[in-house]
């Protein structure tokens, strides 16, 4: 799992990331009928800092299943992603209504400072 997140502290993250994998670790050993541990490790963070590596982070977020050889429709966004809400790609227009759980987003960077570093285009392969 991949994930871009906004937040005022490192340790509003942790915290958060904690009680995500929690949760999940719960479910998952429910579905699976088990006990134990689900996850091995944890988290790894990284504070994005310029508008290239925005841009690089959403690339690598967006278009994941692509990149590691999972079939998708051509010129569309991975369905398990959120990239058919993201209104950033040059060749490919969004899904108009975003859902509530895709908050917009909040600090230069991820607003519009990572187009400085040029266009997001979706992959067609």
């Amino acid at each position: 799992m991949h994930f871009i997140v906004e937040a005022g502290r490192r340790e509003d993250v942790a915290r958060g990331m904690g009680a995500l994998l929690t949760s999940l670790a719960h479910q998952l050993n429910k579905l699976w009928k088990r006990k134990g541990k689900v996850f091995d490790g944890r988290y790894h963070d990284h504070v994005l800092r310029s508008p290239t590596e925005t841009r690089n982070a959403l690339a690598y977020v967006l278009e994941n299943a692509r990149r590691h050889g999972v079939w998708l429709p051509a010129g569309r966004p991975d369905p398990y992603s959120s990239g058919q809400f993201f209104t950033g790609w040059s060749n490919y227009r969004g899904t108009p209504a975003v859902p509530a759980w895709l908050a917009a987003a909040n600090t230069w960077l991820l607003r519009s400072g990572w187009t400085r570093a040029g266009p997001l285009k979706l992959a067609f392969a």
